[in-house]
């Protein structure tokens, strides 16, 4: 590639505009991946979900039910997952591998894998039954896929 093309492509990047892309991605991602846990849910009826878990322990007692805050935690890192890697994708394109998939897998990795366990939001990954490992697996891969899709079409209008 000449540098004047290089040059070109580089300043075609933008922060803001891969986080914006990402961000929405994330959002359209989350409304994906709650459907599919419908379909494939991780967890049996009436175990608690990881941000009602983490919600119970910000509140430092028992939330009545579904509440704001364990709806909005899902959404809130679903956008924040997506926006950085909308950023990501910005700078480092090898990131958007396997069409976002292989972001959805490290996210599944770095979240139900490591993150949630060790706050013990969930049960450690050799505790929980296959269904959870392979439904948030899965669901986690659609969210990769998803946020990727989007991502990739909205950058393109902005």
């Amino acid at each position: 590639m000449s540098d004047t093309k290089l040059e070109g492509k580089l300043q075609e990047r933008s922060l803001a505009k891969g986080l914006l892309a990402g961000l929405i991605g994330g959002v359209v991602a989350t409304a994906a991946k709650s459907l599919s846990e419908k379909v494939y849910p991780p967890r049996i009826p009436g175990e608690p979900e990881p941000p009602a878990v983490l919600a119970d322990k910000l509140a430092g007692h028992l939330l009545p039910g579904r509440t704001a805050a364990t709806e909005t935690i899902p959404w809130a890192f679903g956008a924040i997952a997506g926006g950085a890697y909308g950023v990501l994708a910005e700078y480092y394109p090898a990131a958007t591998a396997k069409d976002g998939a292989s972001f959805g897998l490290a996210l599944a990795a770095l979240t139900h894998g490591t993150a949630v366990p060790a706050k013990e939001l969930s049960a450690k990954p050799e505790e929980q039954t296959t269904r959870e490992r392979t439904s948030e697996m899965s669901t986690h891969v659609i969210f990769g896929l998803v946020t990727e899709t989007v991502r990739k079409n909205i950058r393109k209008f902005l």
